[in-house]
């Protein structure tokens, strides 16, 4: 794990709450936020826009550890709890924080990377498919790791490796189901196509339509 890089994250009190005060916030380029959690009370906020979306886009991204120093209230260690981003312009428009609580141990996700080249795919012409992106974990917030790295050098074809397969560092507990596949081998068969047999050309049956002068025979 790299080492951690301090930031601070300065923001004002928020003292509106509706929709409109949060539309001023925006075209500010600031950013509503609600801290819980901790020792004390939720506080309402509102932080920098560039600042936060520096922080989420770094290495640990939301897992990022950093101060937010709220103008009268005071600093606290906070990681993103959750966050809103806006679908059309892909941009924060809220977030909860965690008020961090030192010796106390955090639940988060950690996203999964695979590295090694698998025997499957050397040797035996099969495909590398990784089944989960990130697992579940609980630790001290200063250990939490930037990513999880699943070694699938040893896969062969049809094989799969396992959540409970996964190496950690002490003091990290993962919490998603060790039953849960992260990554297989698999072999991709071509189909053949059968030929299509040719359609046989059925003729139409013959309309044999009456004529005037048959019909006035028949009268």
């Amino acid at each position: 794990m790299a080492e951690r890089q301090a930031i601070t994250v300065r923001a004002e009190l928020r003292a509106g709450r509706g929709k409109n005060d949060a539309r001023r916030l925006r075209a500010r380029g600031m950013v509503p936020l609600t801290v819980y959690g901790g020792e004390g009370e939720p506080v309402s906020a509102a932080a920098p826009l560039r600042e936060l979306a520096a922080i989420l886009r770094s290495g640990a991204g939301h897992n990022t550890i950093f101060t937010l120093d709220v103008e009268g209230v005071g600093a606290n260690e906070v990681l993103f709890l959750d966050r809103q981003i806006d679908p059309v312009k892909g941009r924060l428009v809220h977030a909860d924080l965690r008020r961090l609580v030192q010796g106390q141990e955090v639940e988060v996700t950690v996203r999964l990377e695979l590295e090694g080249e698998p025997l499957g795919t050397k040797d035996e012409g099969g495909i590398l498919e990784q089944l989960l992106r990130e697992v579940e974990i609980r630790c001290r917030p200063g250990i939490i790791p930037d990513v999880i790295r699943a070694d699938v050098s040893g896969l062969g074809v049809h094989e799969v490796l396992h959540v409970s397969d996964l190496k950690v560092e002490e003091g990290v507990t993962i919490l998603t189901d060790p039953e849960t596949a992260v990554a297989t081998v698999a072999v991709v068969r071509e189909e053949q196509v059968a030929e299509a047999a040719p359609v046989e050309e059925v003729a139409e049956p013959e309309v044999i339509g009456k004529g005037k002068k048959e019909e006035e025979g028949e009268g």
